[in-house]
Formats: structure tokens, C-alpha cells, sequence
């Protein structure tokens, strides 16, 4: 039941100087004579407690509130929606901020069985995307007083080597890229709750799933080309297993199959730009009439395409449009500036971290796919010929 702070007798809560010296059994000094010890050191209060002052507990916010000790553990607890109204939750809040109240953590987490520690598994620490996925998480993680650690995806993970083994107990649940492919099996084999990001939706192993709207951000990229009125392509696919990548390639062939002159070649290249580079000028020299624009996977890609295309005397975007996905620094690094599609990486980190909190809390996850949107820069351009 919701319980609102009384609107009268506020002032007995809250008692000023003068009240609490009465109370404490000393009267108003006379005219004419110095006051008590007691008054003279007296003073007024400043919000903030001194060091040697008691730690705040969990009444001193509820009688400050005007609410009961339940009232201020279930919006402390972050478990008050639907319970509590917005307004008492907020008076509970500010209470406790003007107090310097804390709660005891270690006596929670005891009770609860918890740890307060999640784990993201990533493929690579040194991709800035999901560097950006990892400050998300831990935002959301921090404003409920959880830890977030971080792990590349190690390699050839399998059934026989868990590298989870030693850390399961200090654990409360999984967030994982499906990039990290090496991991997954050894994460599934745990009891922990797991949460996939760019994952196929159907896959039951995961108790919930967070997605970006890729599809869409492919079809938002061929339309931007097909308006430019470029129809031969070269489809840069990065050569990892994923979900996510896999989306791409289906979406682009999909959006092209209604266009009759439309000609896709996909080259595979692994996800660095040095065999980007290698893959786009084995295309380029090859057989036939040169496409018009290089649309890839991953800005990576995308970088080493448009090293292909100048080491071959083109130009970008003159004689061959080259186009991104991610929307990385690097999308802005290179001249000229990359035309990409903007996914965004902290929103994916804290869905990811909110979705695994709801979990554990019995709550069910956010749903539906983040979404994505072009940007339009320099490397992208009507066709010459």
C-alpha cells in the first residue's frame, strides 16, 4: 500500500533550536546572564553530519520522510514501482541524500545471496564499440550499486575449459555479445542469468535479449546508394560468425532482390583493415565493369576499403562510393569522412544492464530492437558512369 507523508504535524517531526533545548531539560537563559554550555555550543543544523557523528540509518530517513522503514527500503531497494507513489519515492530520496545515508550494502547483499557483480563478455577490449557497450552497463550498474567486470572472449573456449569456474560464485548474472562466440558455450553451461546483446531472438538460452534495429539500418543504407542511383555493389562482409553480421547480409540482398538492375558481389574479409584493404583491391582488379559503391559491414572495413580504392589511383567518392556501419571515431578520422549508419553502443550497454537487474528483480525485461539511423557524410556520391 502507498504511503504518503502526513500533511499535518510536520512541525513536532521536526523540532527547531529552541525545542530541542527545552527538551533536553534546560530553559532560556535570563535577561542579563550568560547562557548554558548547552546553548553556547549549539548550532544550527547544516544538512551535512560531522565526522564523529552516528551513521544515518534507515529510520532516521524514514521519520525525516515522514514514511515507515518499509516504505524507505522498497524505493532504496529500487523495488518500489507500483508500491509507491513518484512523489513519496522522491521525498524518500532526498531524505536520504540530506541525511548522507547510505545503506548497508554487505548486510543487503547477504540476505539477498547476492554479490552485486554482472560480467560482459565482449570479443575484443580494443574495439571501441563495445568499449562504449561497457560504459553504458556500468552507468546503469553504478546507480544501483552494482560492479560490472569486464572479459574479451577468449579463444577456443569449449566444454572442457570454463573460464568461468573460479568466478561463478562471485557472480549474479551474464551480459554477452554474440560476437563472442568462444565464450557462449562455457557461459551456457552456467546456472547464472544471461543476457544476450545482438543475438538471435528466438535462441531460448538467454533470459532476455537487447538488439538494435540492424535490418533496418541496412535498408536505410542501400536506399541512400539506390537514390544515388548506384546499382553495381560490392558488399564488404566481415568473415566473423555472428548474428548481427549475418542480419546485414540478408537485409541488403533482401532490399535489392526488387531491383532488377541491381548487381551485389559479396567479398568476405576478416574484421581489420589490413585484409579489408587486400579483399577489396582482389575485387576491384578482377573481371568485369567496377562497381560503383563498396557498402561494408563495419567501419574497420570501411577504412581499408577506401586504402584499396586509392592504392588503385580511384578516388572516394568520385569514382567509387564506400560506406560504414557503427559510426566509430574512426567514421570521422578518414578523408573523406565516412557515410555509416549509427548504432548506438551505450544505449545497447545500458538496455543490457537494465535487462539483467529486471531479471534478477523478477521483473520482466524492455522490449523491442534500439533503433538505428544513417549518416550521411562524404565518402557516398552520385556514380560517374
Amino acid at each position: 500500500m502507498d504511503e504518503e507523508p502526513p500533511t499535518t504535524g510536520g512541525a513536532t517531526s521536526r523540532t527547531g533550536p529552541a525545542a530541542a533545548h527545552t527538551a533536553a531539560g534546560h530553559g532560556p537563559a535570563r535577561p542579563g546572564e550568560p547562557p548554558t554550555h548547552a546553548a553556547a555550543e549549539r548550532k544550527p543544523p547544516t544538512g551535512h553530519r560531522s565526522e564523529s557523528s552516528p551513521r544515518p540509518t534507515s529510520r532516521d530517513v524514514a521519520r525525516a520522510a515522514g514514511v515507515s522503514q518499509a516504505t524507505v527500503s522498497l524505493v532504496l531497494g529500487d523495488k518500489w514501482r507500483g508500491r509507491v507513489s513518484e512523489r513519496t519515492a522522491g521525498l524518500v530520496r532526498d531524505a536520504a541524500r540530506e541525511l548522507g545515508y547510505r545503506p548497508n550494502l554487505a548486510a543487503r547483499n547477504l540476505r539477498l545471496g547476492r554479490t552485486r557483480t554482472a560480467l560482459l563478455v565482449v570479443p575484443a577490449l580494443t574495439n571501441e564499440f563495445f568499449a562504449r557497450v561497457y560504459t553504458g552497463a556500468a552507468t546503469v550498474a553504478a546507480e544501483h550499486g552494482f560492479g560490472v567486470v569486464l572479459y574479451p572472449s577468449p579463444e577456443g573456449i569449449g566444454p572442457a575449459k570454463d573460464p568461468f569456474a573460479s568466478a561463478r560464485a562471485a557472480l549474479d548474472g551474464v551480459i554477452a555479445s554474440s560476437m563472442a562466440a568462444e565464450a557462449l558455450t562455457a557461459i551456457r553451461g552456467t546456472d547464472l542469468p544471461l543476457v544476450m546483446l545482438d543475438s538471435d531472438p528466438a535462441d531460448p538460452g538467454a533470459a532476455a535479449h537487447v538488439n538494435l534495429d540492424i535490418a533496418d539500418g541496412m535498408r536505410q543504407m542501400t536506399d541512400h546508394l539506390l537514390a544515388l542511383g548506384h546499382r553495381r555493389f560490392v558488399h564488404l562482409a566481415s568473415a566473423v560468425a555472428s548474428w548481427t553480421f549475418d542480419v546485414r547480409a540478408r537485409a541488403l540482398h533482401e532490399h535489392l532482390r526488387d531491383v532488377p538492375d541491381a548487381v551485389v558481389r559479396t567479398v568476405p574479409a576478416p574484421l581489420d583493415v589490413g585484409s579489408a584493404r587486400a579483399a577489396v583491391e582482389r575485387a576491384l582488379i578482377g573481371p568485369g565493369p567496377r562497381p560503383t559503391a563498396i557498402l561494408c559491414d563495419d567501419d574497420i572495413l570501411a577504412a581499408g576499403a577506401c586504402k584499396a580504392v586509392r592504392r588503385l589511383g580511384l578516388r572516394v567518392p568520385e569514382d567509387i562510393s564506400v560506406t560504414g556501419f557503427d559510426d566509430l571515431a574512426l567514421a570521422t578520422a578518414v578523408e573523406p569522412e565516412l557515410t555509416t549508419v549509427r548504432l548506438p553502443a551505450e544505449r545497447v550497454g545500458e538496455r543490457g544492464m537494465s535487462a539483467l537487474l529486471a531479471v534478477l528483480d523478477g521483473r520482466p525485461p524492455e522490449e523491442g530492437d534500439l533503433p538505428v539511423n544513417l549518416v550521411v557524410r562524404g565518402s557516398s556520391a552520385a556514380p560517374s558512369s
